[in-house]
């Protein structure tokens, strides 16, 4: 093992290979799986509450009847990547939807969506456009039904329009 100047372990193994640098950025990103066992990992107990919030993001798209490009995928990734917090991060909910675990209270993660919101649909990428489903990460809560429940504001908001933001209340 070497060291960086930076002073950060790095490795050959973890090193991005030419393949990767080539790969599309869509194909980079962490799975649905992942975003549930990410979700199960932070989600708070009674002792610890660090609050945590999951936005999905999902697209809308005019109905061609051509699926997405992955260039256009790529370039919404590149969008959302740059409108991201230290802290925050960024995986495939679906295919069409980006799953980022934001680590604040309700309030910051749809400030972070309507952000991201307003990058994807002022830069109008291949016709589509963006809204985003939230919901807290809460003790005793599951994290299927937190993904759940961000689908399910998700679902709302794109039957409402283009920079929607739904908000997760309610015990159903």
């Amino acid at each position: 093992m070497t060291l960086v100047p930076s002073g950060l372990p790095w490795n050959d193994i973890d090193a991005p290979t030419a393949e990767d640098r080539s790969a599309p950025a869509i194909g980079l990103l962490p799975s649905r799986a992942a975003v549930l066992d990410r979700l199960a990992d932070g989600m708070p107990s009674a002792a610890a509450a660090r609050p945590a919030t999951l936005v999905v993001v999902g697209l809308r798209r005019h109905d061609d009847g051509w699926p997405i490009p992955p260039e256009a995928l790529d370039q919404v990734v590149a969008l959302i990547a740059r409108e991201l917090r230290a802290d925050d991060w960024l995986a495939l909910a679906g295919p069409t939807e980006f799953a980022v675990l934001v680590p604040s209270p309700v309030p910051a993660a749809q400030a972070v969506a309507g952000r991201l919101l307003t990058g994807i649909n002022d830069a109008t990428v291949h016709g589509m456009t963006a809204a985003a489903g939230v919901a807290a990460l809460e003790p005793g809560l599951s994290a299927s039904e937190v993904l759940r429940r961000a689908t399910l504001c998700l679902t709302t908001a794109r039957t409402m329009g283009a920079g929607q933001v739904i908000t997760y209340s309610g015990t159903r």
